[in-house]
């Protein structure tokens, strides 16, 4: 599998997590009741979106930092992907030009609920942002392929710290698409200017 410089890779993951930050921005600036509205029954809207990203923050962000904060595994300079975290992190990344050709169904505990606030969705994802930002930067004081995660979807599979971070922002991302195409849907009239591109 593909080895790369750790702390290249760190780096571009925190850039990544820094341009969904701007993207959230933007949508905190939206009317409320666009962001609850749903494109067509069944259709997710903008905070349930963001609400689905809070359940893996949810699960995630408390094994990521326990992981780190256990750590006794000095720093290395490379770091291996392994199979199996290439292909969930390949499978979330939208493809050119932001496109998401191949949808898939959200595991039951991931599936957020219609009626939710979305003030308290955006405040929580915007927490668990700076976490993540926060974890990306201690990751640089140990091995990232030596710690391993439990994936939500099966625990009994567990995956490189590197491997995770490069799957939950990949998913991030992945849904921000979803959420662009969602602000078009329901007719912002400020979606075009959101900076969501």
């Amino acid at each position: 599998m593909k080895t790369v410089n750790s702390l290249n890779l760190l780096d571009h993951l925190q850039n990544d997590t820094r341009q969904i930050m701007v993207k959230l921005n933007y949508l905190r600036h939206e009317d409320p009741e666009i962001l609850v509205r749903q494109p067509s029954p069944g259709k997710w809207s903008v905070a349930q979106v963001i609400e689905h990203l809070n359940s893996y923050g949810r699960y995630y962000l408390p094994l990521l930092q326990k992981a780190l904060d256990q750590s006794t595994w000095p720093a290395n300079q490379s770091f291996t992907h392994s199979l199996l975290g290439s292909y969930f992190t390949r499978s979330m990344l939208p493809k050119e030009n932001n496109r998401i050709t191949n949808k898939m169904q959200a595991p039951k505990g991931h599936r957020p609920l219609v009626d939710i606030d979305s003030k308290t969705v955006m405040d929580e994802f915007e927490k668990q942002e700076l976490l993540l930002l926060e974890l990306l930067n201690k990751a640089r004081q140990t091995d990232i392929g030596r710690l391993r995660i439990p994936i939500s979807i099966a625990p009994f599979i567990k995956l490189k710290m590197g491997d995770v971070f490069g799957f939950l922002i990949a998913h991030h991302q992945r849904h921000f698409v979803q959420v662009k195409n969602t602000m078009s849907e329901v007719g912002s009239l400020r979606s075009e200017n959101t900076g969501l591109v």
